[in-house]
């Protein structure tokens, strides 16, 4: 029923779109939200684009979008750059989705009132919700996910299970879908997210053809994990957690003990004494242990080189992050490399 309103909607509408003699498969509403991240919001539209007609030539035929606000004034993305809206808040039915695409935690309120009402009002309609990035939380804050699986970046998992102890973060995957709403980390999950609805809506080749454009890989599925997911669940002391997420965002050019501490205004004798008190082991041991936890995921994600690997997991050459590897792992980079190998192979003969 829903479907019938939303092509009935999206027909009286049609009028905007260049070409358009049939509703759009696809339509698709932004809600911007201030200091949103452009990398989200873009990788995200430019896939309708391409998808939207042949060639490049952007006109919206089998994809529709809008960016919305009350005010009509331009929204400010957190690297500075301003976006001007298409239109006034449009009736919810006539979008599959409504996407709010969030930014900045910290700097001041992301919506207004009427952009939260008007979700609220979107949601009792029965229209799919998207939060990309911290999208997630303005959902959340505006009481639109209970009950509901909410995927989030490992790098903000801490602040939202803080935020909402109710909830149920999810922060291992790319992104997820929980029924009427869809969440999704962020990052380069979010075109895998555009490809996963266009393809849904479109249809596969449509889907493939604007990855291609876009010179994108391989589309990646929800369940797919985050690149080195974090380590730091269940760590109550803030300074601790703190120093490991500088460890874990300063992997290739790994920081000093000693000015790890420093910015979190300790000794390095004292930083040594917390970990050893809350996880048992020295800074620097667990920030080698987490090195070679990206790296093992870098080997059984990717087809880079080992020698690749090794540099992008902090390591000065191969052989001393091989000879690392193999006494925490019991086997060598290379071998785990050929074990992958060998299993995707019989997979291939299962299927082919």
């Amino acid at each position: 029923m829903r479907d019938q309103r939303t092509r009935d909607a999206i027909g009286r509408e049609g009028g905007a779109r260049e070409g358009a003699g049939e509703p759009a498969r696809l339509s698709v509403g932004f809600v911007l939200a201030q200091n949103f991240t452009l990398s989200a919001f873009s990788l995200f539209i430019d896939q309708l684009r391409l998808a939207g007609d042949e060639g490049d030539r952007s006109r919206q035929i089998l994809c529709h979008w809008s960016v919305m606000t009350r005010r009509q004034a331009p929204v400010k993305a957190s690297c500075g750059v301003q976006v001007s809206p298409t239109s006034d808040f449009l009736p919810p039915a006539q979008f599959n989705y409504i996407v709010v695409v969030g930014g900045l935690l910290h700097a001041g309120p992301q919506l207004d009132e009427a952009s939260i009402a008007y979700l609220k009002t979107a949601a009792q309609a029965g229209v799919a919700l998207v939060g990309l990035c911290t999208g997630s939380f303005i959902l959340a804050r505006a009481g639109l996910m209970k009950g509901r699986k909410c995927c989030v970046s490992w790098y903000h998992s801490q602040d939202f299970a803080e935020e909402f102890p109710d909830l149920e973060p999810v922060a291992d995957r790319l992104f997820v879908a929980d029924g009427d709403r869809i969440t999704c980390a962020g990052g380069g999950g979010t075109a895998d997210l555009a490809t996963f609805l266009i393809e849904r809506h479109v249809g596969r080749s449509v889907a493939q053809k604007s990855r291609h454009v876009l010179m994108l890989d391989r589309a990646r599925a929800g369940s797919d994990a985050q690149p080195h997911p974090p380590m730091v669940e269940g760590v109550v002391d803030e300074r601790v957690r703190r120093a490991m997420l500088m460890m874990e965002q300063n992997m290739t050019d790994p920081l000093p003990i000693s000015e790890i501490a420093m910015r979190l205004k300790l000794s390095t004798r004292q930083l040594e004494r917390l970990f050893l008190s809350v996880v048992a082991t020295r800074p620097t041991e667990f920030y080698r242990s987490l090195r070679l936890r990206y790296a093992r995921w870098l080997l059984d994600n990717t087809n880079r080189q080992v020698t690749d690997i090794a540099m992008d997991a902090g390591f000065s050459d191969c052989a001393h992050f091989s000879r690392h590897f193999k006494a925490t792992h019991g086997f060598a980079p290379s071998e785990q490399r050929g074990a992958r190998r060998a299993t995707d192979l019989a997979g291939l003969r299962v299927f082919g």
